[in-house]
């Protein structure tokens, strides 16, 4: 995905509030506490114990496990004992990836620490490797960020897709199709990982096999569609779609021939597991990302700038089968967003701008979910 950075979330919203795909890292970790294969030291991991507030009834026991610096897209393991991320170590770095100990907040660098990494997943349902998207095979250095000179945009990086072991060892690659290919999920019970690809000249959903065969094509529609995750049962796929149309349309194939994208109106999608009946599930015309199921399998949970200040991301939730609004789920100033629910689903996890020490700064927070 186009680096996933919060304070990017933040310039985002400012003129058309999107998302996706950025974030990563700590800034005070990254400089006193956090060497390349060294812990976090559990005395970091501050938590706030009690009941729900009145607003955000949902959410108890609220632990934050990261402190200071850009963290995001904090993902389970099948044990529901550890979460993958993106950690930058410097705001002029890249995003590498991580595996963290949700009890002790100890996280160890899992990518090769060479040029971009992004969107990291475990394995399902066994855990005994994790997938992630690098730019390594291309060099080594931070790939350069996108020409600001189209507005704000985000670069399409040379992504391929590598499994490893958990504790980044034998690494091998499973997609290495020229362009980006990024954004991969699984499926809970094994059976495919879903991911974006312009392979085929536009930003498509497709899935695979576990070993990187047997690509399908999932979507067909022209715009962005990305951030895709199954369902609990894996029957369903939720993700993020633009659906550009007239001069709208021009202009994403334009930026798209110089691998740019510019992440306007976004709004959440569901489909069958195999990209069948297709739906829309939000009209705001918003900057909707991130999405997630429920651990019923029906409803959603996504980050949205609706109905506010353009700078402000929320969690909502909605059961697109009921003839109900969305209910707001958070209320902290600033952004919230990638939610996932454990495996077990009794506890979320998301990345927040809530108790931050520096402006800008993004963690990653656990509740127990409260219905």
């Amino acid at each position: 995905m186009p680096p996933r950075r919060v304070w990017v979330v933040a310039v985002i919203v400012i003129g058309l509030g999107a998302v996706g795909a950025m974030l990563g890292a700590r800034q005070y970790l990254a400089k006193r506490l956090l060497p390349d294969e060294g812990p976090i030291p559990r005395t970091l991991a501050r938590q706030r114990r009690g009941a729900p507030s009145k607003l955000e009834r949902h959410l108890a026991n609220i632990r934050q496990l990261t402190h200071g610096g850009e963290n995001a897209e904090a993902y389970w393991s099948p044990d529901g004992r550890r979460l993958i991320l993106q950690i930058t170590r410097d705001r002029n770095g890249c995003d590498q990836e991580y595996v963290m100990d949700v009890a002790t907040g100890e996280a160890r660098r899992i990518s090769s620490g060479l040029g971009r990494t992004t969107c990291g997943y475990f394995g399902w349902p066994t855990a005994d490797f994790v997938f992630y998207s690098s730019t390594f095979a291309r060099g080594a250095a931070c790939p350069p960020p996108p020409d600001r000179s189209h507005g704000y945009v985000w670069a399409l990086y040379d992504y391929d897709i590598y499994r490893a072991r958990p504790d980044g060892s034998e690494i091998v690659p499973l997609v290495t199709s020229p362009g980006y290919d990024a954004e991969g999920t699984m499926a809970f019970d094994g059976s495919r990982i879903v991911f974006t690809s312009t392979r085929d000249g536009d930003l498509e959903l497709y899935s695979m096999a576990p070993d990187g065969s047997d690509v399908r094509r999932l979507t067909t529609m022209p715009g962005y569609d990305g951030g895709a995750f199954y369902s609990p049962d894996s029957r369903r796929l939720v993700w993020r779609a633009s659906r550009p149309e007239g001069e709208a349309l021009a202009e994403y194939r334009a930026l798209l021939d110089q691998k740019l994208v510019r992440p306007t109106a976004l709004e959440i999608w569901v489909a069958n597991a195999d990209g069948t009946n297709a739906r829309q599930v939000t009209h705001n015309g918003a900057a909707n990302f991130g999405p997630y199921f429920l651990p019923d399998s029906r409803r959603v949970i996504w980050a949205s700038n609706a109905g506010g200040s353009p700078r402000e991301f929320d969690l909502w939730m909605v059961d697109p089968e009921a003839d109900a609004p969305p209910e707001r789920v958070t209320f902290a100033d600033g952004f919230d967003g990638f939610p996932m629910f454990s495996p077990d689903g009794r506890y979320l996890a998301w990345s927040s701008n809530r108790a931050g020490a520096h402006e800008g700064d993004t963690n990653v927070f656990v509740a127990q979910w409260v219905e």
